[in-house]
């Protein structure tokens, strides 16, 4: 890393101060207290990140960010950042960003896009699935979703329960980095049919140069 551009530096600043060890109930139900619609989510995790960024950045950074068609991203500060949050105790070191053709425009208006991302030890669900049954307690049963996974025989994923923040990353997007990285839903399909538009993915291993700030919870 160089020196650290004025934006990560003062958003790194404002996130220092968010908490390290986050409880899937808790962190639900404070979604919920708050009107998010995100409290519903499986993947809770990133959403909570969403939130606790949208609540402590709230006037330094520009909450949502530009949009372009239907895709926008979710906060703006000289360049358009977006939040993500990630397991590292897990095999895969890739992670699927933005929407590939909106990503490339911004990068086209702004010069770079930014992803801030939450890196964390995750822990799971225990076997009785004490956790996820709480969940669909609470959201008052199963989704139209999870019926249709049971009816297909679809394998049902283990909840994660809590995440143990080790680390937020600032990476910086450009159009160098999307020659380097693949794209993710390539011929995929939607339920109706139509193709799926395709996604950034990165690998975290192979961004040395895009990383220009991190600020360090262990």
């Amino acid at each position: 890393m160089t020196s650290v551009p004025e934006p990560a530096w003062q958003i790194g600043e404002r996130l220092s101060k968010i908490p390290r060890r986050w409880g899937g109930r808790d962190a639900i139900l404070a979604m919920r207290e708050s009107g998010s619609r995100h409290w519903r989510q499986m993947e809770w995790i990133g959403f909570y990140f969403q939130f606790l960024c949208e609540k402590h950045l709230s006037g330094t950074v520009e909450i949502p960010g530009p949009k372009y068609g239907r895709v926008g991203f979710d906060g703006f500060m000289g360049i358009p950042w977006d939040f993500k949050a990630h397991a590292i105790n897990t095999t895969s070191h890739q992670l699927i960003v933005n929407d590939s053709l909106a990503t490339a425009a911004a990068i086209r208006d702004y010069g770079a896009v930014g992803l801030i991302l939450a890196l964390g030890e995750v822990q799971y669900n225990d076997e009785a699935r004490t956790f996820q049954k709480w969940h669909l307690q609470l959201k008052g049963g199963e989704s139209k979703y999870e019926r249709e996974r049971i009816a297909r025989g679809a394998w049902s994923r283990r909840r994660k329960v809590s995440f143990d923040l080790q680390q937020i990353s600032f990476i910086r997007i450009t159009d160098d980095t999307l020659v380097r990285c693949g794209s993710f839903q390539i011929d995929f399909r939607n339920s109706n049919g139509r193709p799926r538009r395709a996604k950034v993915l990165i690998d975290l291993e192979h961004i040395d140069r895009e990383l220009e700030h991190y600020v360090d919870f262990a």
